[in-house]
């Protein structure tokens, strides 16, 4: 059909037309005169429609069911997101407690030993000057602390303190090569010498080459002229192994250490030594031996057993 005048002038006024019976149609409602028309169309059209609902309905449930999955997807990516949000604050949650466990004990040893101290959080391990096992704390002078003050957590001795900035610090680990420190045998009083081998145990040189020492024997810190860098008492080990005395001067242990290097997240730094040298109070109570079952074998003769000589 050609764009010509009448055409146009013939498709105005079907519009005109076709929004008249709308407007007749819903100002009449339920007896709308167009009614009788539309049930017609419905009984004319009806089969038609049935027809073509059915070939399109396969169409329209598969664009349902991608519509459908891409919400399913987007409320399984949004549970996801929330569970993994949950298992974080849980994550948290049980990073908080072990924490504040690291406090406590921290604490108590504080308290037993009667140091001052300013607890502080590892922020960093390693140096980039060299291969020295230390730690970087985020307390420093600002915070009261200086070079040599010793550092200890909550199961022993960590370190001192050698390289000091405003607002964090550097702290050597006693298992570092280049660390030692005076010690004294607990009970004993036996002095003698720790150093750092890295991931072995410390290496002990007593003063005493013959003192009697056994594996199980514990030490602690025997301080320092004017408590730098060691304050006195701090628990730093356990016996592990005793090198057999050879007649020397010394004699040399092996100390297993009470502090994990590898786990350090609180820390305190000595910042108050005690008034007195609290010796052995801080170390922990010794494990209590656990007793060995003794199983004790009753054989009873069976009725049916065969008769010995004897009875016979």
């Amino acid at each position: 059909m050609r764009d010509t005048k009448e055409s146009r002038l013939l498709l105005v006024l079907l519009v005109a037309i076709a929004f008249a019976l709308i407007t007749v149609d819903i100002r009449g409602g339920r007896n709308s005169p167009v009614d009788g028309a539309r049930h017609a169309a419905a009984t004319l059209f009806g089969p038609v429609e049935d027809g073509l609902s059915s070939a399109v309905d396969p169409v329209g449930d598969a664009v349902s069911a991608v519509r459908d999955s891409g919400s399913r997807h987007d409320r399984l990516a949004a549970l996801e997101k929330q569970n993994a949000a949950l298992k974080a604050k849980l994550g948290s949650d049980d990073r908080n407690r072990s924490r504040l466990q690291q406090l406590d004990k921290l604490l108590k040893i504080a308290g037993e030993g009667q140091y001052g101290i300013k607890g502080a959080q590892v922020i960093a391990i390693g140096s980039a000057q060299g291969f020295s096992w230390t730690i970087t704390i985020d307390a420093g002078a600002d915070d009261g602390i200086q070079r040599d003050m010793t550092v200890l957590n909550g199961d022993g001795l960590v370190g001192r303190v050698t390289t000091v900035g405003p607002s964090t610090s550097t702290v050597l680990l006693a298992n570092d090569p280049d660390f030692t420190v005076g010690t004294r045998m607990e009970a004993g009083d036996e002095l003698g010498f720790a150093s750092g081998q890295g991931d072995r145990p410390l290496r002990v040189e007593l003063l005493n080459g013959k003192a009697e020492v056994k594996k199980g024997d514990r030490l602690v810190t025997f301080g320092s002229q004017a408590d730098k860098p060691f304050v006195p008492g701090v628990p730093v080990g356990v016996v592990s192994r005793v090198d057999p005395s050879g007649g020397g001067l010394t004699r040399t242990l092996y100390v297993t250490p009470y502090v994990s290097f590898t786990k350090l997240d609180v820390v305190g730094v000595v910042v108050q030594a005690p008034k007195k040298d609290p010796r052995d109070t801080v170390l922990p109570a010794k494990p209590k031996p656990v007793p060995t079952p003794t199983v004790t074998v009753t054989v009873t003769p069976s009725a049916d057993a065969p008769a010995t000589a004897e009875q016979q």
